[in-house]
């Protein structure tokens, strides 16, 4: 089964992710448009974890340096296990096991194959696709490629993501242009404040090199943001927000999830656009 690989290697008892149900998910999807995600992923390094729907499971790539807009450049993308649907709104902290880090949903949204027969292209190689996301839209292809380094075996894992030339092509840097998660709106050590970084602190041991040095500063931050925080208040029932008040919304992007800190003058088409929501 497609899901075998991603539930051996997880402790569904210790890890928030998702266990996932092919079949129900395949039934229960049929007719939709396929959805796609981008989640940016500290875990033993950083790296942006591409994923997109098809047949109930959501194929999935790890790209290291993340997705570019300039169709000069080729990313790596190492082709990993298959993850369950519901995956694809997971946000948050994998405190240990397998992949044990910092969950963000960088990007999220539909795609469209362009071939007529997505498991043959799959097989050849070469897939073809439009993106409609938040951040990353039009033509995109992903290229099957030799692994790379001399004497590696291989083992048909290493592809290359390609931004095709088009209206949503540039040469701005879309990860550091829109670094923000499109659920909530927060970067990595918000993320892990609103869970529990003083465990991380105290039974966690940091990687080496610059992930774990980018990992010690996002425990600190965490850390800092969160006892900065007020104590939570017992809610009573005259302090209860009705049930008319807590809507949905909050869940949704925000419009401003995409800015960065410092805004320019002059901004790229893409760039431009990549704020806006589809």
């Amino acid at each position: 089964m497609a899901l075998d690989d991603y539930k051996r290697k997880r402790n569904f008892r210790e890890s928030p992710e998702p266990e996932g149900d092919q079949e129900r998910t395949r039934a229960s999807r049929r007719g939709q448009p396929r959805f796609f995600c981008v989640q940016k992923h500290l875990a033993s390094h950083l790296h942006y974890d591409f994923r997109i729907e098809h047949e109930g499971v959501l194929l999935s790539w790890a790209v290291p340096k993340g997705p570019s807009l300039d169709p000069k450049t080729k990313r790596l993308a190492m082709k990993v296990e298959d993850h369950p649907f519901e995956y694809g709104t997971f946000e948050g902290v994998i405190p240990s096991g397998y992949g044990a880090g910092i969950v963000m949903l960088w990007d999220v949204g539909t795609w469209t194959p362009l071939a007529d027969d997505v498991d043959a292209a799959l097989a050849k190689g070469d897939l073809k696709f439009e993106l409609d996301g938040y951040k990353l839209k039009g033509s995109w292809v992903l290229v099957r490629t030799r692994a790379w380094g001399k004497g590696q075996p291989d083992d048909g894992r290493s592809w290359l993501l390609i931004k095709h030339r088009d209206d949503w092509a540039g040469d701005v840097d879309i990860v550091e242009f829109a670094p923000l998660s499109v659920k909530s709106g927060h970067d990595l050590h918000e993320i892990l404040a609103e869970e529990q970084p003083d465990l991380w602190v105290s039974n966690r041991d940091a990687p080496g090199g610059a992930a774990g040095a980018m990992l010690r500063e996002i425990i600190d931050k965490a850390a800092a943001l969160k006892s900065a925080r007020p104590p939570a208040t017992r809610t009573t029932d005259a302090t209860r927000p009705s049930r008319t008040a807590t809507t949905t919304r909050a869940r949704k992007p925000p419009a401003n999830t995409n800015t960065t800190k410092k805004r320019t003058s002059r901004t790229t088409a893409p760039a431009r656009r990549a704020r806006r929501k589809p």
